[in-house]
């Protein structure tokens, strides 16, 4: 788990593309939470539940979760494969 989406997925617009799990054929897998510098530990909590009710009894070897916080409060959870760019699960 991050707050530093980008060194590790690499750009947002092309997740897996570059960033630490660029390459790797196997991993565990990753969750990016997004967010105001100033984001409350409360909503980063939230937030992690509910990627955990997301991901329910799986795994997350080869993909990621990718959760941000918008400005108006409203939560917007993608679900994408890594190393690849293409995205396994689109918006959820």
């Amino acid at each position: 788990m991050t707050r530093n989406s980008s060194d590790f997925r690499g750009l947002a617009e092309k997740p897996g593309s570059r960033g630490q799990y660029a390459g790797v054929t196997l991993h565990a897998g990753l969750v990016c939470i997004n967010g105001p510098e100033e984001m409350r530990a409360a909503d980063e909590a939230e937030m992690f539940g509910i990627v955990l009710d997301a991901m329910g009894s799986g795994d997350l070897v080869n993909e990621g979760f990718e959760i941000t916080l918008s400005d108006d409060g409203d939560f917007e959870l993608v679900r994408y494969a890594l190393p690849n760019n293409a995205v396994a699960g689109g918006d959820l």
